[in-house]
């Protein structure tokens, strides 16, 4: 038997930074470009916990030539002296000491987001150099890092600065060789920090793109409204049914809160908690306070007034949440997230709070305005109706769909019953299904036609989606039910594939589509399991080389690699729509699972992909027709 060699030596022990370099993840999650702007929001939040404070008023962000960011603020400048621990400067401790920082203990900050310490250690670590530099006592201090957070020299002096000059100013370059992409995106940054101004009211963030000879000046973000323009700014292109927006705050055992709300004409609701300027995604307390009081003082309102009768049902949270925008801000000096994301408060003293907080300023409110306290109170009547139509309409759905052979003549499902190997095809028409049926390969790929347009959900309540056959197609396929009863373990295939022609009426059909599954199916998209099929717009043909190309560039970039005299007599054809397609043709270009090319659909800003399914599918046309101009620029491949 072969012994291996086992011994003390084959233990490794990483100190300091070199355990962050070896797997970064574990801090940042992910090491693609998510990861890399995570960085940005690890300085940012420092600056932002100094203004949490009372201390900072303004925040500079810098894209630098070369991508390196550089981040300034005015709050009071890291500690500069010998700490006592580590016995170097506490500058030098906080970029390298993993868990060193003002947030522990109480001493530095009351509220912060960052909650671990690890935020200006981490992106030392994962920095192929960091520079800071720091105003205070009259005094300009300097250091840097090089190589995952190596001293070059202990911090020093380097010149004198007005006495009550304070702050931080820090620039890194994230370490190529850790990160698979360290090209940083404008819009990224501009919508996060666009939300943290908007989430703390008065504080100045200005972000800038130095990559950009043209712009020198960049975007400076500052809402004195607070979360009330944040409101505002989300229901842009929306009717709303009462002119103020609603701003609720109060404060109890450090525990400060608010909450921003105003109701639109729409079906739609857009609820977004906040704790410490974290996005907690799934909830938590905070939010089951607010929603709990918002359900019993409409539903106590309407009652005492008479508005609801007493043999009317009580209006239920999904009543009350109709065409509901509102933003729920938490500043807790101690929360307890739950997850690994932060994406659940789960205090349990918040709850009360919030009810507390909410419920006495809403009530307030409906009994001061009671033109609008009606409104809002109709409104919500007319979903209570909605909804027990849609139940009658899911009933119907549930005992009928499977059970009629008209479905099962549409749907053409596959032999697996295994989830995670399965796929649904969405193909626009019926001749392009006919090939798609045809070219599928039958065990793992289910295809279902649609037969023309579905109906827009932007403009209809879900009682009247149900009553789309094409809709009802799809719910049954899915397997996931709709609404309250939706259950994403339940979900039939891995991957739903939308595939359509690359042209106008193609990309249209996609976004009906996209419009219904974000609505109802929203779970589905943000889990990944959304698609678009991907169909090439050329093939090439030279000899017995069969080359299909996406798009214009790819085909001239395919071209260029071949010889003159080849490329001289190569044929070149603009593809045919998906229904024109053999089944050979369709499985090779769109459907066979080595060869194709698919797009994932995800979902990381719910603000902006609400903003642009309002935009693009909703009543009003003025926002519609500017995206169109703005946007027709980078229009390719037009059908005229």
């Amino acid at each position: 038997m072969n012994n291996e060699h086992y011994d003390a030596s084959d233990i490794q022990v990483l100190e300091g930074l070199e355990a962050v370099r070896k797997r970064p993840g574990m801090y940042i999650g992910t090491t693609d470009v998510k990861g890399l702007h995570h960085l940005v929001w690890e300085i940012v939040d420092n600056s932002i916990d100094e203004s949490l404070a009372g201390y900072c008023n303004n925040i500079e962000v810098i894209i630098n030539k070369g991508n390196s960011i550089t981040v300034k603020d005015d709050g009071r400048g890291i500690p500069v002296d010998i700490h006592p621990k580590t016995k170097k400067s506490t500058v030098e401790t906080v970029y390298t000491v993993l868990h060193a920082g003002g947030k522990f203990g109480g001493g530095g900050y009351k509220v912060s987001g960052g909650l671990h310490g690890v935020g200006a250690s981490v992106v030392n670590a994962l920095s192929k150099w960091v520079e800071v530099t720091v105003y205070k006592n009259g005094k300009i201090h300097f250091i840097r890092f090089e190589d995952g957070g190596h001293v070059l020299e202990p911090l020093k002096v380097i010149g004198d600065c007005d006495i009550n000059r304070t702050g931080t100013t820090v620039t890194f370059k994230p370490d190529p060789d850790i990160f698979d992409t360290d090209i940083y995106d404008y819009n990224t940054l501009k919508v996060r920090i666009r939300e943290l101004a908007f989430l703390n009211k008065g504080l100045k963030i200005t972000l800038r793109d130095d990559r950009d000879e043209e712009d020198t000046t960049g975007e400076t973000f500052v809402y004195e409204g607070g979360i009330s323009e944040y409101v505002k700014f989300i229901n842009q292109g929306k009717t709303p049914i009462h002119e103020d927006v609603i701003h609720l705050e109060g404060t109890e055992d450090n525990v400060f809160f608010e909450v921003a709300l105003q109701y639109t004409d729409g079906y739609n609701d857009n609820i977004y908690s906040f704790v410490n300027n974290i996005n907690t995604h799934d909830g938590g307390t905070h939010e089951e306070g607010v929603r709990r009081a918002l359900t019993r003082v409409i539903n106590n309102y309407a009652r005492r007034t008479g508005i609801l009768k007493e043999k009317d049902e009580s209006l239920t949270g999904d009543d009350v949440k109709e065409g509901l925008t509102m933003i729920i801000s938490c500043k807790h000096p101690n929360p307890q997230f739950e997850g690994q994301t932060k994406g659940r408060l789960g205090n349990s003293e918040v709850r009360k709070l919030a009810d507390n907080v909410f419920s006495e300023g809403f009530e307030k409110f409906l009994l001061e305005n009671p033109d609008e306290a009606r409104t809002i109170v109709e409104k919500s009547m007319l979903a209570c109706r909605a909804r027990n139509a849609a139940k009658k309409a899911r009933e119907i759905t549930r005992k009928s769909d499977l059970a009629i052979s008209n479905f099962f003549g549409k749907l053409s499902d596959c032999k697996s019953k295994d989830p995670k190997v399965s796929e649904i095809f969405i193909v626009e028409g019926d001749s392009a299904g006919g090939s798609a049926k045809k070219g599928r390969d039958s065990m793992t790929q289910a295809i279902l036609p649609l037969r023309g347009k579905i109906l827009n959900v932007e403009k209809a309540r879900l009682d009247r989606a149900l009553g789309n056959e094409e809709i009802r197609s799809i719910i049954t396929a899915f397997g996931t039910g709709i609404g309250d009863e939706f259950n994403l373990d339940k979900l039939r295939y891995d991957k739903i594939i939308i595939m359509t022609d690359a042209d106008v009426d193609g990309a249209h059909i996609r976004v009906l589509l996209l419009t219904l599954f974000y609505r109802f199916f929203r779970p589905i998209v943000e889990s990944g399991h959304v698609y678009a099929a991907q169909p090439p717009l050329f093939r090439i043909m030279h000899g017995k080389t069969r080359k299909y190309t996406l798009d214009e560039k790819e085909k001239d970039e395919y071209l260029a690699t071949l010889p003159e005299n080849v490329r001289a007599r190569a044929e070149i054809a603009r593809m045919k729509g998906l229904g024109e397609m053999d089944a050979e043709e369709l499985n090779e270009t769109t459907m066979d699972i080595n060869k194709r090319v698919l797009r994932r659909i995800t979902v990381d800003d719910c603000v902006a992909a609400d903003a642009i399914f309002e935009k693009l599918m909703g009543d009003d046309v003025e926002p519609r027709r500017e995206f169109i101009e703005e946007n027709a620029a980078f229009v390719e491949n037009l059908d005229i």
